[in-house]
């Protein structure tokens, strides 16, 4: 089988997946522990880098930005800049990123040890649909988790950005919240929350997806979590430009 048919399989393969896992939605019985479970495993776990990711990126970009913004006599606009760029562009994608890192490698390792170790075999012979009890949570917790992260990760971000501009620069406080407040559009915020929301959807079902196609024991629990992570970032970073061009035209902003 050559490499596009293999590709256009595994296209297939995941989309169906994720079909079912969404379907199974209207059907009981419904893992509703194991949501639950999930959700604290993905949200709160993941808090911590999360936290750290947004309070320095908001940090570093004033840092970098400020003195090109004082060259045109705009450093007033430092606050608007920090904002605007995370709340549209480096809150989403980052977040993304750093739980692709942190729990799609998880979720495919996980999912992977139990192909290998035959528990999804026994599932099955016990008439438990391992998409609806293992796959179906993951995803939604992921779909309900990543943008709630997300809104952290500009609030703190944008905090980073506020302690940077006025320790470092000596920017008054008042400037920088008045212009991020001016500077944020509700578009601007719409687009801010679809992009973790199909993100979470990508990184959900490709880590399920190469869990659940694990082969060659232990040792392809390694392949397929690698697999999971470069395949869920990079297509991450497509979706994320064809999404930002979709939005604009959408909302009228090109």
């Amino acid at each position: 089988m050559n490499i596009v048919a293999r590709k256009l399989l595994e296209l297939q393969e995941t989309t169906i997946l994720a079909a079912r896992a969404m379907g199974g939605v209207f059907k009981r019985p419904r893992y509703i522990p194991e949501l639950i479970a999930q959700m604290d495993a993905i949200g709160v776990g993941s808090l911590t880098i999360i936290i750290l990711t947004g309070f320095f990126t908001g940090g570093v970009l004033t840092v970098q930005t400020f003195p090109t913004l004082k060259l045109y006599g705009a450093q007033s606009q430092t606050g608007y800049l920090v904002a605007i760029s995370l709340v549209r562009e480096l809150g989403p994608v980052l977040c993304a990123l750093m739980v692709t890192g942190r729990v799609g490698s998880a979720i495919s390792a996980e999912l992977g040890s139990m192909v290998v170790s035959q528990q999804i075999d026994a599932m099955r012979a016990l008439g438990t649909d391992p998409i609806r009890k293992l796959v179906a949570p993951r995803l939604f917790a992921l779909i309900i988790s990543l943008p709630l992260l997300t809104v952290i990760a500009d609030m703190f971000g944008i905090g980073g950005g506020w302690v940077t501009a006025t320790a470092l620069y000596d920017i008054p406080s008042s400037v920088f919240i008045n212009s991020v407040r001016d500077g944020i559009t509700s578009d601007d915020l719409i687009g801010g929350m679809v992009k973790p929301l199909v993100f979470a959807f990508i990184i959900g079902t490709v880590a399920c997806r190469q869990g659940l196609g694990t082969e060659g024991g232990t040792v392809g629990v390694g392949r397929s979590t690698t697999r999971a992570v470069v395949t869920a970032s990079i297509i991450v970073i497509i979706a994320d430009y064809f999404l930002a061009k979709a939005l604009q035209v959408i909302l009228g902003t090109t």
